[in-house]
């Protein structure tokens, strides 16, 4: 029975995994919470205890074995290394993903790696745990050569203030108002009624960080330099759970009944086999698995596959991932 400590308490993902550590019966000892001043005096139930989030880290510091950071990546920066010097810290930012000294793991692909660190581990970005949870039974069997990719991402994956800014948006509009920016706005431009092909900033070639993330994350959590990956992230008007468009070509020629038999079986995906019955975001919300349908021979490729996945962005592709190294750690 270990401590475990939650940093960023009262996010979407600190509240997921305080929920799933939950759910799951993980044995721990003593729960320990913080999060920023903005939650001071909260207080927060597990099981059947009512515990107070603390607003001061130091004092948590040395106090668990276990830490989920559930921080964005300036303030991980600075809280992360205090705590992972005496504990593991399994992260959520991006703060710690493509240093060579932290293993960036996916349980269903590389859980041989969970020993490997050096007081942090690293939780890939929701977009690209979704994606390679549904593709590496299939690399196995025939090698992923290029990837081509578009999201759909819900906006709780920009936090807790993007679902207020959506909700606004969408009463203002059901009352015949026109959207402007507020100043204070968490996305660009108006959300509601309306799609951004923009997730985070933009950098060299005219892609964002969204999209150069499932490149790099993808290249190192396969362990291959060669795989090429081109996306295009965009932010859509629903609430929770990622969809995405993938265009497949691999090494080695697979049929896509291959590909269903193999998913069938593969650890954490459920496979939509029917024609007209497909995943959706409203089908993914609160569910463990990545779900993944429409797959179908790519007309552009030789080796190639088409298919359609979903999940719930907070849980498997946050929370429910970091519990799950988590889990590895005992």
């Amino acid at each position: 029975m270990k401590n475990i400590a939650v940093l960023g308490a009262t996010g979407l993902v600190g509240e997921e995994v305080i929920k799933i550590l939950e759910q799951r019966n993980f044995p721990l000892k003593e729960l320990l919470l913080f999060a920023s001043e903005r939650s001071e005096g909260q207080i927060i139930s597990f099981k059947d205890r009512e515990l107070e989030v603390l607003t001061d880290c130091n004092e948590l510091v040395g106090q668990a074995e276990i830490v989920f950071g559930c921080l964005d990546s300036p303030l991980a920066k600075e809280i992360v290394p205090k705590f992972a010097e005496q504990s593991v810290v399994i992260d959520n930012s991006n703060a710690f993903r493509m240093d060579p000294e932290v293993p960036l793991i996916i349980p269903e692909i590389n859980s041989e790696k969970v020993n490997e660190h050096k007081g942090i581990i690293a939780n890939p970005n929701c977009s690209t745990i979704q994606m390679l949870v549904a593709l590496y039974p299939l690399h196995k069997k025939a090698k992923v050569k290029r990837i081509f990719v578009a999201t759909y991402q819900s906006v709780s994956g920009a936090g807790k203030n993007a679902l207020d800014e959506l909700r606004y948006e969408f009463e203002y509009l059901s009352m015949g108002h026109d959207i402007e920016k507020a100043e204070d706005a968490v996305f660009n431009h108006p959300i509601g009624n309306n799609i951004i092909p923009q997730i985070g900033d933009f950098h060299d070639q005219g892609y964002t960080s969204e999209e150069i993330k499932m490149l790099n994350e993808t290249r190192k959590i396969f362990d291959d330099e060669s795989i090429q990956v081109s996306s295009t992230c965009v932010r859509i008007p629903v609430y929770v759970g990622h969809s995405e468009a993938l265009s497949v070509e691999f090494e080695n020629s697979i049929s896509p009944a291959e590909a269903i038999e193999i998913l069938q079986e593969a650890p954490g995906v459920k496979v939509f086999d029917k024609d007209e019955i497909y995943p959706m975001p409203i089908k993914a919300v609160g569910k463990d698995a990545v779900l993944v349908g429409r797959i179908r021979k790519d007309l552009a490729f030789e080796n190639g596959l088409a298919m359609w996945i979903v999940a719930d962005n907070v849980r498997k592709g946050a929370a429910l991932n970091a519990v799950q190294i988590a889990e590895l750690l005992l």
